[in-house]
This record gives structure tokens, C-alpha cells and sequence, in this order.
């Protein structure tokens, strides 16, 4: 089956009687032209990260009927599929013709990654399910300083999604994802992706989006980073605030969330302790 046929997409699901889930953001890429643009983006090396060239360690969330895997099995990778819909699970593998490069993971990513599942892969690619794609970065992130986690992710999202992540100091989107994404990772949008490259056809428009590992804070220790998660997720919980207000005898400032920098909030979350 050619994977990017909207028609010969739709002809499966109707003969095998397989109705596309919204719960679990079925939206399945059916273009090429974006198809190619994640795997050139994926496979493009970085500063700090050279993916080798044949058997490339990839980690894949979501994977639905196969169209990334396909095409990072055709870039030489190994990929390693984590899939929730039982039904495209038990199919995943033999509908590629079963190669060797391949492991399918059955049931949710969120509790493989927690069970270290999903560590030691440099490389991540995903369409991430649209409810559950926030929260699948941050608890993977989360694992830097104990466990390895990928140099290199490359992620289909909603457009307003990819634009929190990538929001600088003072952009009136920047949030709590954003910041605690970029204090790891260079964040890139790639591309933005219209609603008809998906079948079925989502309500909302997406962007591809590149996380690159910086490297820069390697060295803060493990309470500082505890306390950096402190502070933001306070702080964005009353964004409205003015900080100074929020932190009463920890911060003087008069200064809200989204202004400050990673810099910023590394700096204070060196210079103050977690409330027990």
C-alpha cells in the first residue's frame, strides 16, 4: 500500500473495517513533500551529533499505519515503534514486511518512557498525538542529567504547539513548555503543514518542529534543575502576575513569566531553595 495515497489509505481502513480514533489523534500524514521534509530534517547533522549512517537508533511514538517508520527504515535506521491502537500494532510490522530494523512497542509511550523504554535513542521522530504531544516532550526531557535521551527530535505538532515551544522572552505565546524545552534544547519550526496532508483531515493546522540538544546546562546539578522546574511551573501558573508577587520573599521583581529568559530563571533557581 502506498502510504501517502489519501485514496489507498482510505480504501484499508474501509475494507478492514478500521475507523481512525480522535482520542488518540489518528491523523495519518498522507503527503510526500512532508514526509520527505521530516526524514531531511531528522537525518541533517548537527554540531554536537553525527547520526551514523545505517542502523541509526530512532525511537518512533505513534506511528499509525507505518508512513514515518516506512520512510526511516528507508533512511537506514533502527526504528523502535511505540504504538497505543492495539489493532495497527498487531499490523505494523508485517504490513512492512516485517524487517529486522524494527521493534513495535504495544500500549502507551508515556508509561514506556517512565519504565526507561525509551531511553538511549539519539534520534526521535514522531507524529505525536495531538492531545498527548506536550506532555510525551516534557517527560522525556525531564529524564536529562539521569538517563540518555535523544541529541536529535523532529516532530509533527499543532502549529500553536510548535510556536510555544519556540517562543523567545517576550513573545505573548511563550509558556512553560517553551521554557522548560529550550533550557535543553535548540528549538526549530521546520515547516508548517496544511490540514489537507492528513486524512482524516484535521480541524487545526501543524508545523514540524526540530529539537537539537545545546548541551549548554550539562553541568547544572540536579537540585538547581528541581528548583528551575519549581520556579517555572509556578510562575506560569499565574503568568498574570507580576513576579515579585508570585515569589514574595524569594524574587523582587516586577517582571512577569514570559519575560524572562532561560538565563534568567537558571540564575534565580541557583540563587534560591525549593520550599520544602
Amino acid at each position: 500500500m502506498n502510504l501517502t495515497s489519501p485514496s489507498q489509505v482510505k480504501d484499508w481502513c474501509i475494507s478492514n473495517g478500521f475507523h481512525p480514533n480522535k482520542v488518540l489523534g489518528q491523523n495519518f500524514l498522507i503527503d510526500k513533500n512532508v514526509l520527505d521534509s521530516i526524514l531531511d530534517a531528522a537525518m541533517q547533522p548537527t554540531v554536537d551529533y553525527q547520526q551514523p549512517t545505517v542502523d541509526c537508533k530512532t525511537l518512533e511514538i505513534g506511528p499509525g499505519l507505518g508512513v514515518l517508520t516506512e520512510g526511516l527504515l528507508g533512511r537506514g535506521c533502527a526504528v523502535t515503534a511505540v504504538e497505543k491502537d492495539p489493532v495497527l500494532a498487531d499490523r505494523l510490522k508485517v504490513s512492512l514486511g516485517n524487517p529486522d530494523r524494527l521493534t513495535v512497542l504495544k500500549g502507551d509511550a508515556l508509561d514506556y518512557i517512565k519504565d526507561g523504554a525509551c531511553d538511549g535513542f539519539p534520534l526521535m521522530v514522531s507524529n505525536l498525538p495531538y492531545q498527548a504531544g506536550t506532555r510525551i516532550l516534557i517527560e522525556m526531557i525531564d529524564r536529562i542529567g539521569r538517563f540518555e535521551v535523544p541529541e536529535v527530535i523532529v516532530v509533527l505538532v499543532q502549529t500553536e504547539v510548535a510556536e510555544r515551544l519556540a517562543a523567545k522572552e517576550g513573545s505573548k505565546v511563550r509558556g512553560l513548555a517553551g521554557v522548560r524545552v529550550q533550557f535543553d534544547y535548540d528549538v526549530q519550526i521546520v515547516r508548517k503543514v496544511a490540514a489537507s496532508c492528513f486524512w482524516p483531515r484535521p480541524e487545526i493546522g501543524s508545523s514540524v518542529v526540530k529539537l537539537v540538544r545545546h548541551h549548554r546546562n550539562d553541568d547544572v546539578g540536579e537540585v538547581v534543575r528541581k528548583t528551575f522546574k519549581w520556579l517555572t511551573k509556578r510562575a506560569f501558573e499565574h503568568r498574570r502576575k507580576q513576579l515579585g508577587s508570585t515569589f514574595k520573599g524569594l524574587i523582587e521583581s516586577t517582571a512577569r513569566a514570559e519575560q524572562l529568559t532561560n538565563e534568567d530563571w537558571l540564575a534565580l533557581a541557583a540563587a534560591i531553595e525549593v520550599p520544602r
